[in-house]
């Protein structure tokens, strides 16, 4: 199938199928799945601008359904996630406008290809050493389930930060917490999904989880509900820019409906640190991705 806007010729199955498999990996880690859209997109040849827009579109519609049923669920925070919309939207156009940069540039792929590679494979490595520590916290004290953090330190940290005003986040169970330190996770989320092309939320979901000290399901919900307002306004700006192909979007939201469906059902049935654990392995999976393409393999 021929999509005019960005030149390309894809197989529409194809690009269902991959929007199912990051449907339901985005349901049940409350990512939009960018850092595998993207790679994938761009490992079959899509230009890097046009997976950028057309990456944030796909997920603002795979978030709709998964938030609608983690709503269900009882995992959204909305007062949190409306906070944290402010900073994004400001961190959003600063990405935005520093790819129109470097694609003026020429050099686009090989800047966004290595941030992609070092903060994703940072991520992974951090995410997956805490959880099997978790994990050994949780049985040497003999429980089944709940919450287990192994590094709490940085979580204290911020709860000391006592820069007024200072808000309360009864349904993530934060006594007060200083706005600042939300609207500072949002921009930096919303930063990174300006400029390489996802919602935030391989990055967000630990900072809400490590920073914020929002349970881990929780932290699930509401970061999916926050993907929907930072990916449509991302959309919303690469489209102004030419950025976004719209027919690859609507292709891959079929096979997504249905895996944020069902990503979203699996997480009531796993704990915590079980789905950090199996988190860590999706932005390893996305930097090996996109170093294979740079390399030209």
């Amino acid at each position: 199938m021929v999509f005019p806007i960005s030149g390309i010729t894809a197989n529409p199955l194809l690009l269902a199928a991959i929007g199912f498999i990051v449907g339901v990996l985005g349901g049940f880690f409350g990512v939009g799945g960018g850092f595998l859209t993207g790679p994938m997109l761009f490992l079959s040849g899509v230009p890097m601008n046009y997976v950028v827009g057309t990456d944030l579109a796909h997920m603002m519609g795979n978030s709709l359904v998964a938030t609608r049923r983690h709503r269900v669920l009882g995992h959204v925070d909305m007062k949190l996630g409306l906070l944290m919309i402010i900073g994004t939207v400001f961190g959003v156009e600063t990405g935005a406008r520093i790819i129109e940069h470097l694609q003026s540039a020429g050099n686009i792929d090989q800047v966004i290809g290595s941030i992609y590679i070092v903060i994703l494979l940072i991520i992974s490595a951090f995410v997956a050493v805490e959880s099997l520590r978790a994990m050994q916290l949780q049985r040497d004290d003999e429980l089944s389930a709940g919450e287990a953090l192994a590094f709490p330190s940085l979580k204290v940290y911020m709860s000391r930060i006592r820069i007024p005003p200072l808000v309360s986040l009864p349904i993530s169970g934060v006594e007060e917490i200083s706005l600042w330190v939300v609207l500072g996770v949002g921009f930096m989320t919303g930063l990174l999904s300006g400029m390489l092309g996802v919602g935030g939320g391989f990055i967000r979901m630990p900072a809400l989880v490590y920073i914020l000290g929002i349970p881990t399901h929780i932290a699930i919900g509401t970061d999916l509900f926050e993907i929907i307002f930072s990916a449509g306004y991302g959309t919303f700006t690469h489209a102004l820019k030419g950025n976004v192909d719209i027919m690859i979007a609507l292709v891959m939201q079929t096979g997504a409906v249905m895996g944020a469906q069902i990503g979203s059902s699996l997480t009531r049935y796993v704990a915590g640190p079980k789905i950090r654990l199996i988190f860590s392995t999706l932005p390893l999976t996305g930097a090996l991705l996109v170093l294979y393409r740079l390399l030209g393999a």
